[in-house]
């Protein structure tokens, strides 16, 4: 061979390496062959069931559109619910009637598929938030098949699908301003509470991170207490108006409390502490009574408790009621509220070890300070409903009861 002429392989084929060449995507195909299936099987969900699990469709790669075929009865266009071009079949969730009979079977059909290929509960997550989100463009019956789906599916524990996608994409301001998020709420909550408690209700909310705050579900218009009181109450939901009344009255009281507990801890002026107590009655409405209670908590929490030493923890009780002994006198305008404190002191002393020898010698300091009457003494002495540690207490202050009885004879 020439020095010039270069060696040949012949009849030697050169190995190339491969290249991973992936499918071209086509949902419109994936699509229509399960539209096929439904009708195939003339929209029998246990034969669709069946058919789909025997089926060798790309369901990890066409998740969402194996669901907007489920909900829609066919592919949508991208960002909306509109039909998309290709076969479409009438046996879909939002084609049946608005009734939990009729949409129940494909909430357990859709249980069978995800039991089989749980990975898809992401794509279910998927469409059902493009559906919220697109609210607008569905129907009113459409809307409330949807509710309905959604509070069957957390009724029915639809596998792992979390409340939080399915509820916070309703916060769209747009939707909420149309009024669709309160009438979609209002009707999942109404479909849910057929089959579950209230606790349940709220759990699922809580999950959602939606219940701190429900008016966020009522255009700005409507967005006040009473108008979720009037709406919901109209709408028959009695206990969850009753839920979210104690839930404001309750974040009422913190926020009072709060306020208070900072002045108190502050040494603020009592004539100035008066005043923000009275404030916040005329803001917060709160009854006489639970402000007499939060009064006591806030005086009580302000003390400097000194471990075991029961001298100096009675010493610091019953300076701290001498020191806003003004503060009570001002809102304990009658004997009930002046035996609700009495019935108050009695539970903290019961509860609070380091306090049950002091019941007698707080009751007589609020007497001496002008808190307590008298009568509001000698009645819970004798005719006291509250039973814990009474029989304790009323034998610590048997002495005290003697000498009031003692020094009315000799007046």
């Amino acid at each position: 061979m020439s020095s010039k002429e270069k060696p040949t392989l012949g009849g030697t084929r050169i190995k190339t390496r491969k290249r991973n060449i992936a499918a071209p995507l086509d949902p419109a195909a994936f699509a229509d062959a399960v539209v096929q299936i439904y009708l195939d099987n003339a929209g029998d969900l246990d034969l669709l069931a069946k058919s789909v699990e025997a089926s060798d469709l790309n369901f990890s790669r066409y998740g969402d559109t194996f669901f907007e075929v489920v909900f829609t009865g066919g592919r949508t266009q991208p960002g909306t619910t509109k039909p998309d071009e290709g076969e479409r079949h009438p046996y879909s969730i939002l084609d049946c009637e608005s009734k939990r009979e009729a949409i129940l079977p494909s909430v357990i059909y859709i249980q069978k598929i995800l039991r089989r290929r749980p990975f898809l509960i992401k794509n279910l997550e998927n469409v059902m938030q493009k559906l919220l989100q697109s609210m607008e463009f569905l129907e009113e019956n459409e809307r409330k098949k949807l509710a309905i789906f959604t509070a069957l599916a957390f009724s029915q524990k639809l596998s792992g699908l979390p409340p939080e996608t399915v509820l916070q994409p309703l916060l769209k301001d747009n939707l909420v301003a149309k009024g669709l998020v309160l009438s979609f709420v209002t009707d999942f909550f109404k479909e849910y509470l057929v089959d579950n408690s209230l606790d349940d209700l709220i759990a699922i909310l809580k999950r959602g991170k939606v219940e701190d705050d429900l008016l966020k579900f009522f255009p700005s218009a409507k967005r006040s207490a009473e108008g979720f009181s009037e709406h919901f109450t109209k709408e028959g939901l009695i206990p969850l108006v009753e839920y979210n009344e104690k839930k404001l009255f309750d974040g009422r009281l913190k926020e009072m409390k709060s306020a208070l507990t900072a002045q108190i801890e502050e040494e603020t002026d009592i004539s100035e502490v008066i005043d923000t107590v009275k404030q916040r009655l005329k803001d917060a409405k709160l009854p006489d009574i639970e402000v007499v209670r939060l009064l006591w908590d806030v005086i009580m929490d302000a003390v400097q408790w000194s471990g075991k030493n029961q001298q100096q923890n009675a010493n610091a009780a019953l300076r701290q009621v001498k020191t806003w002994a003004g503060l009570l006198n001002t809102f304990c305008t009658s004997g009930k509220l002046e035996l609700e404190l009495m019935y108050k002191v009695q539970m903290q002393c019961y509860e609070d070890t380091k306090l049950m020898k002091l019941f007698p010698e707080i009751v007589r300091s609020l007497y001496d300070q002008d808190v307590l009457a008298e009568d509001t003494i000698l009645h819970w002495f004798s005719k006291g409903t509250n039973p814990k540690g009474r029989q304790i207490f009323v034998k610590a202050l048997e002495p005290f009861v003697n000498w009031l009885e003692e020094a009315e004879e000799e007046e």
